[in-house]
């Protein structure tokens, strides 16, 4: 199967919308605050550092040109081709590669490691944006990717997330305007279940080989001043060793 034609969509309209400069986005928060903290997490139990790393869901790159000065070869992929055409605009040394991807669709990533071989796999909050029947396919196409050697590092907002969500879009004086852009292409952040990921992850035939959790920063504040942090769960997943 592939994402819905309406998802598509959505993200399409999003991200022509986007403005160019970093932190424009709500999710994208300097990689300071976000990839490197979970480079921490996620290196220690990479088999094979050496292999290619696929940012998905990679959006205008940020965290994807990060990760490309730490790895000998970085592909970000995304549904989205605006989304792609705003990473190679920011990206114009080429440090990483770009490339349309539709993770639920099984030959897309298949190819992908045909032609690649295994490859190391960052999703940083994929799973919670996308419909609720892509969300196998998604991780199935992460299994695929990873194939014996590569590990997949995944973190998705955790349920508690949706009530900060909640209380932000019920703000008397409106949703916060990164927060409202989303709303307003009809991306309303899904709710995945605490115990969903391991589920989806197992179901994939991938071993969960650590967990955790960790504040997932925003670029959006609170109209108090404070940085808005989701509650986020992590999670290293491969083959059983």
């Amino acid at each position: 199967m592939s994402v819905t034609g309406r998802y598509r969509e959505a993200w399409e309209g999003f991200w022509r919308e986007a403005p160019d400069e970093q932190g424009a986005v709500f999710w994208d928060a300097e990689p300071a605050l976000t990839v490197a903290r979970h480079l921490t997490l996620f290196e220690p139990h990479l088999s094979d550092p050496g292999l290619p790393l696929v940012d998905l869901g990679c959006g205008n790159g940020t965290q994807t040109r990060f990760l490309a000065d730490r790895f000998p070869y970085v592909l970000g992929v995304d549904l989205s081709a605006a989304a792609l055409e705003h990473a190679r605009a920011a990206d114009p040394a080429g440090r990483a590669g770009y490339r349309q991807l539709d993770a639920a669709e099984k030959d897309e990533p298949q190819g992908l490691h045909t032609e690649f071989g295994d490859v190391n796999v960052y999703v940083r909050g994929v799973l919670h944006q996308c419909e609720a029947d892509d969300r196998q396919p998604v991780v199935d196409g992460i299994a695929t990717l990873v194939g014996e050697r590569g590990r997949a590092f995944l973190v998705e907002p955790s349920e508690a997330a949706g009530l900060v969500l909640r209380d932000l879009a019920a703000s008397p004086a409106g949703p916060p305007p990164k927060l409202a852009s989303i709303l307003r292409h009809g991306i309303a952040p899904g709710k995945v279940a605490d115990e969903a990921v391991p589920e989806f992850l197992t179901a994939a035939g991938l071993t969960l080989l650590a967990t955790g959790t960790l504040p997932l920063t925003t670029t959006e504040y609170t109209p108090e001043g404070t940085r808005v942090e989701l509650p986020s769960a992590w999670y290293v997943a491969g083959r059983a060793a």
